[in-house]
């Protein structure tokens, strides 16, 4: 049986539908402008000079500072991050100094910026390359030494490494970075990028950082026994997964003993 529709009786308008409410656009933090700078006397004596806009902020590690204009300003704070009220900056006293005991960072980092702009020159402690990564939320994890500066929304985390951290001669604290902005950090000797798909080795006393997608395990370097003592290679690291790794050209440990062969007793 058919149904007759009904009619809307005259003068009175049509029923209209409801309609879903729309939509709200969820806010997202817009990304710092990058930082110009440029590396310079690379790969063996590498220098890194900050062309700061006015009032754009980069910070370096402590002690790190070459030359400035005098037009930028320098201020000192805790490697811990923001720190708003009285129980934060306790908490950021205390991350502070696990970082300068055990994750090998400074206990204070320089904040550069200045209301007219201008150039700041850094560089890092032992001679070698400057790497410049621009980080869109992913995170890197970084050996104990080689952070440098950073700019934006970069967060910086202790990443506990456990026993194989400490076999591979990378100590029990790692440094995990994640956010947005702008990243520099250094090698002793050049740094080589390599993209892993599966599973890659490296010697312990060679590798830079790695990308935290991937995971690692220690191993003897091969040929049993005989290997372990007499190759001279140890023990390494072998990566899973997908991402890239940071290795360095030099091994800080070989020259550690080197310098101790020579020096007197």
């Amino acid at each position: 049986m058919n149904q007759v529709p009904q009619q809307q009786p005259a003068g009175q308008p049509a029923p209209q539908q409801a309609q879903p409410a729309p939509q709200q656009a969820q806010p997202q933090m817009a990304a710092a402008p990058p930082v110009a700078h440029e590396i310079t006397h690379g790969p063996s004596f590498a220098m890194l000079r900050f062309d700061l806009a006015p009032n754009q902020t980069v910070i370096a590690e402590a002690g790190s500072m070459v030359a400035r204009h005098s037009g930028v300003n320098m201020e000192v704070k805790m490697n811990a991050g923001r720190s708003p009220g009285f129980f934060d900056k306790m908490k950021a006293f205390v991350i502070a100094l696990i970082r300068k005991v055990i994750g090998g960072e400074t206990f204070f980092v320089n904040h550069f910026s200045g209301p007219q702009g201008g150039s700041v020159w850094v560089a890092p402690t032992l001679s070698g390359q400057i790497a410049h990564r621009r980080m869109n939320g992913e995170t890197l994890v970084l050996s104990s030494g080689a952070y440098v500066a950073h700019s934006g929304e970069v967060d910086m985390q202790m990443k506990f490494g456990g026993l194989k951290s400490l076999l591979a001669k990378e100590g029990a604290f790692m440094l995990a970075i994640s956010g947005v902005g702008d990243l520099w950090f250094n090698s002793y000797g050049g740094i080589h990028p390599v993209d892993v798909n599966g599973s890659y080795v490296v010697d312990n006393g060679h590798l830079v950082g790695y990308e935290g997608n991937l995971t690692f395990n220690i191993k003897s370097a091969g040929g049993g026994l005989l290997g372990f003592v007499a190759s001279g290679e140890g023990m390494v690291a072998e990566f899973s997964g997908q991402g890239r790794v940071y290795i360095q050209s030099r091994n800080t440990g070989s020259l550690v003993s080197w310098l101790s062969g020579i020096l007197p007793g």
